[in-house]
């Protein structure tokens, strides 16, 4: 069956997408899995928060997309600072596949093709999305076992992602059926208004949260400025230990879908 897909998706930025993704991926590194994360964001914010030269790379995920058959994804992976941990960079190129690609048959599926040729090489494969719901994220979608929705610990933000979940409903039914959601509450601070949102999503969703809360800190500035992820370069913080705990709360989701299977 090869790696566990897990798409990081929400069509807002700034709510922590890359971050989760960037941590997520240097956990399961310092537990000895062999991890790709692919930067799906034509920003490059995954790369360059790993302290990658984006606009120097001979090849990005752009090439693959773009190339026919003809580049496969390994050759655009590269090694990160943390051992184990291997990425699929890209820049804004990438911007221009929606486009080249959209009058393709079968357009919404290149993603999903392109990790099948490295599926059995890794046991875990992270998606970082764009801020958007175009072809993709909807490539991320079909490409993923689970998707992961970093909200903002705010009122707007919960009800911003309804468009999200609607999309998500229509991936499961008309092409991923495997496909599951949990959201990811980011951002959080001691405020009363944080702690509402908190327990009203938990109501709404009921299932579909994780229990694990990301607070707000001003490590993940310092984190982007090192060029690693606060896992590894603060290694015993507390937040540091909310990132292990939510790669635990993923394992039993993805043990869970085993079993339903």
């Amino acid at each position: 069956m090869g790696a566990f897909v897990i798409a990081c998706a929400n069509h807002k930025g700034g709510v922590g997408k890359s971050t989760t993704v960037a941590n997520l991926a240097a956990a399961w590194a310092a537990e000895g899995r062999g991890v790709l994360a692919v930067d799906f964001d034509p920003q490059g914010s995954l790369g360059i928060s790993m302290g990658v030269d984006v606009e120097r790379l001979q090849r990005t995920v752009y090439d693959v997309m773009v190339g026919e058959g003809s580049v496969e994804l390994r050759s655009s992976i590269v090694a990160t600072r943390v051992p184990g941990f291997d990425l699929a960079p890209s820049n804004l190129d990438l911007a221009a596949a929606e486009v080249e690609l959209l009058s393709e048959v079968g357009h919404e599926r290149f993603l999903s093709d392109m990790l099948n040729s490295v599926r059995d090489q890794y046991d875990y494969i992270l998606i970082d999305c764009p801020p958007s719901l175009g072809l993709l994220s909807i490539n991320a979608l079909v490409a993923a076992d689970l998707v992961i929705v970093p909200m903002q610990a705010e009122y707007l933000a919960m009800r911003g992602i309804k468009q999200l979940l609607k999309a998500v409903g229509k991936v499961q039914k008309r092409i991923n059926p495997r496909l599951r959601i949990r959201v990811l509450v980011t951002m959080v601070s001691s405020t009363l208004h944080c702690k509402e949102v908190i327990e009203e999503i938990r109501e709404v969703r009921a299932h579909d949260v994780f229990d694990t809360v990301i607070k707000r800190s001003i490590k993940f500035a310092d984190a982007s400025v090192i060029g690693q992820p606060i896992v590894v370069g603060s290694a015993g913080s507390d937040l540091a230990r909310s990132y292990v705990d939510l790669m635990k709360e993923v394992e039993q989701c993805q043990h869970a879908l085993a079993v339903a299977v």
